[in-house]
């Protein structure tokens, strides 16, 4: 008899109160892309080498280092804690769009591994404008995100998603030798 009843198909449709379906067992997987910041590191220059009133974190030199980051923060769900473990790859491309002059659009790339058990990440590049080929003139900075799945045969071919994030500006000036 409890043979015969085991082979009856579970109803698809809830019946009753008394029943239990599960629809989200391992979460939804997602994240935030957040504070993004552009800042040079120099003090106040001394003229006549100042070009503002006050030496300002977005005016930098073009021999000055900066410093490009950017958060990544995942939710906290079993499949989003098991997918981190596995090493996804997050690659954050910093887009420097020149505005006005004859300066290029400028796009620097980095890119990070997960690890188990650390739901947030900081992306940060450091370089100066001369070694990234930022030319002197004025840029609004944004960051796209793309997070793509492990190093794995199982592994889809194509991104798990995308992020984006604008917009600070910043003014890159000769540097005075």
């Amino acid at each position: 008899m409890v043979e015969d009843i085991a082979k009856i198909p579970q109803p698809r449709i809830q019946v009753s109160s008394t029943e239990t379906y599960s629809r989200n067992v391992l979460g939804p997987v997602y994240f935030e892309l957040c504070n993004l910041r552009f800042a040079g590191q120099a003090e106040a220059p001394l003229p006549p080498g100042a070009v503002a009133p006050k030496q300002d974190q977005y005016i930098i030199a073009s021999d000055e280092e900066y410093v490009m980051s950017v958060d990544v923060k995942f939710n906290n769900t079993p499949l989003t804690r098991l997918l981190l473990c596995l090493g996804m790859q997050v690659e954050i491309c910093f887009s420097l769009e020149a505005i006005g002059g004859k300066a290029k659009d400028v796009d620097i790339t980095e890119s990070i591994v997960t690890v188990k058990d650390q739901l947030e990440y900081t992306i940060v590049h450091k370089g100066t404008p001369d070694a990234d080929g930022i030319k002197p003139s004025f840029y609004a900075g944004a960051a796209v995100a793309t997070v793509m799945p492990p190093e794995h045969p199982c592994s889809p071919r194509s991104p798990f998603g995308f992020g984006y994030i604008a917009t600070v500006l910043v003014q890159v000036y000769e540097a005075f030798s």
